[in-house]
């Protein structure tokens, strides 16, 4: 019998939980008897690895064979009828919440047989040929491999250039080393880099509050974890340039004073897992990681995760949810640790500011913004994709790069994923940027920018992002756990009545402004605090 000292047992528990979802991916997620094996492997009880497993989508349904993604771009697709067309192949397929593959519309994710959470990412596909011969009026849908994604073409004046080719030299890691961390830290701020994944945080302020604590073993997080609806952009930098991305986290750990990487990897990005995987292991060959750990983790599908302190939980091996703040993660992260996270795009910005100086990365941006930004733009336009612009250029602009908009004119369009709502098609001119967004009462949040013709229904999109709310949301807290599903009712009792011809009345408008402003005021995370957005949009625009 091994006996554990009492002051043992603290780091002992702490390091099981670090095995509990991996040993899920390996029992190939939360099958009859699964929890108990992982429960005998890992020594965290059967009921608590049960609770955590059955917490994630991907764990707590393995037997789907097929996901198809109803999100908003896909649903203007055809996603609904492709779902119905392939549960009539007699497959285990369900609807499932945004893929991250907004510009292969509509999206699908088919399991790996050999389980161990892998997925592969398909596009379901009309077969017009098929149809007819089906008989008049059948719907049948294929799935089949994606095609190349649109890009922002090659340009000099680009920090990230997604059609360019990822330098192998890591030119940038060796000036930041000769340089030394002070003067990256400072490069940093020059460049008033403001955090890509959403809330816009100055990086060189997090940066910094990390390095005042290099003494006590830092560690630097990449999120990437990309769910938020109409957002793909992080999916094609890991994809394009993986080594930029890398290369990035290293120089940041360089400043920070952290010896170890983590990148914390959405399970259903299979092209950037190959690609990351493949580039770990090119640049620990040429030396460029020396000094340094990585370990690339793999999220089990759920969209809190997204939020930081709800990742660090995943991580530890809990259930994804949000942690009370203070302290914040840059003083006590992962496992208590000083942490450095910042998503993708923010880290594959760091070679080029590194490079050519901080000034140079803020004179890119358009007004007062700095630098270049990555827009990912789907739904009714001729090219849907990623394109790479002056952070702050205007929505028109945007849509012109994707060759416009397809089948009517322009009704509305969200500048930055889900939780910004829907703005009229009256602010077309509007900049795509942090400041003006937030005044017009949205967000630039992960720039996830969809847009909708004149023959789409407002508010079915609207019904359709607070269902996914509901269906997201970790449960932990009143106000948006109970505030997702009111929302629900009342936008599908609006439905009802505008269908029956009548309008919306003023007791539900009420309802509908008090929940709103209940969740925005209680809730603990961005989730509960930016669901009412797209409610609010509505009663203000589009009613």
């Amino acid at each position: 019998m091994k006996i554990h000292r009492m002051h043992d047992e603290p780091r002992r528990r702490e390091e099981d939980r670090l095995r509990l979802l991996p040993a899920f991916d390996a029992a190939g997620g939360l099958r009859p008897g699964a929890a108990k094996v992982v429960s005998d492997a890992t020594g965290v009880p059967e009921a608590t690895a049960y609770g955590v497993a059955s917490f994630y989508h991907l764990l707590a349904r393995p037997d789907v064979d097929v996901r198809v993604c109803t999100g908003l771009s896909c649903r203007m697709a055809g996603a609904d009828a492709a779902l119905s067309a392939l549960q009539r192949g007699g497959a285990a397929v369900e609807g499932c919440a945004c893929l991250g593959q907004c510009d292969r519309a509509p999206a699908a994710l088919q399991t790996d047989p050999g389980g161990g959470g892998h997925f592969t990412p398909l596009q379901a596909r009309r077969s017009e040929a098929a149809a007819a011969g089906a008989g008049q009026g059948a719907e049948v849908w294929t799935l089949a491999p994606y095609g190349a994604p649109h890009l922002t073409p090659d340009d000099a004046e680009l920090a990230i250039n997604l059609a360019g080719a990822d330098d192998l030299s890591w030119a940038a890691l060796a000036q930041a080393r000769v340089e030394g961390a002070d003067a990256v830290l400072q490069k940093v701020d020059d460049a008033k880099l403001r955090g890509r994944g959403g809330a816009g945080f100055p990086a060189g302020f997090k940066w910094r509050a990390v390095a005042r604590n290099a003494d006590r073993d830092p560690v630097v997080i990449c999120n990437a974890d990309e769910g938020e609806p109409g957002t793909f952009k992080d999916r094609e930098v890991m994809a394009q340039r993986p080594h930029l991305m890398l290369e990035g986290m290293a120089i940041a750990a360089h400043a920070v004073g952290a010896s170890e990487l983590v990148i914390y990897l959405r399970a259903e990005f299979k092209a950037p897992r190959e690609a990351l995987l493949a580039a770990i292991a090119s640049a620990r060959a040429a030396g460029h990681l020396d000094g340094l750990s990585v370990e690339l983790a793999l999220g089990h599908g759920a969209y809190i995760c997204g939020e930081e302190t709800a990742l660090l939980e995943a991580l530890e091996g809990r259930r994804g949810m949000p942690r009370h703040k203070p302290p914040f993660p840059t003083d006590s992260g992962y496992l208590g640790r000083p942490t450095l996270m910042n998503n993708v795009e923010t880290f594959a910005c760091i070679p080029a500011i590194v490079r050519r100086g901080g000034a140079w990365f803020a004179g890119l941006g358009a007004g007062d913004a700095s630098g270049t930004k990555l827009y990912p733009i789907s739904g009714d336009v001729a090219r849907p994709g990623v394109y790479e612009l002056p952070l702050g250029a205007s929505f028109e602009t945007l849509l012109a790069a994707a060759g416009g908009v397809t089948g009517g004119a322009l009704l509305a369009f969200s500048p930055g994923g889900a939780s910004s709502g829907l703005l009229p098609a009256s602010m077309a001119d509007i900049a795509l940027d942090f400041g003006p967004l937030q005044e017009a009462g949205s967000m630039l949040g992960s720039a996830g920018v969809v847009v909708l013709n004149d023959t789409r229904d407002p508010l079915a999109a609207t019904l359709t992002r607070a269902r996914f709310f509901r269906e997201e949301s970790c449960g932990q807290c009143a106000p948006c756990r109970v505030g997702t599903q009111v929302l629900v009712r009342l936008l599908e009792r609006m439905q009802a009545a505008v269908a029956a011809g009548e309008a919306l009345s003023d007791s539900d408008r009420a309802a509908l402004e008090r929940v709103s402003w209940q969740m925005e005021e209680g809730s603990i995370c961005g989730l509960g605090q930016a669901a009412p957005i797209p409610v609010k949009h509505l009663l203000r625009w589009f009613t």
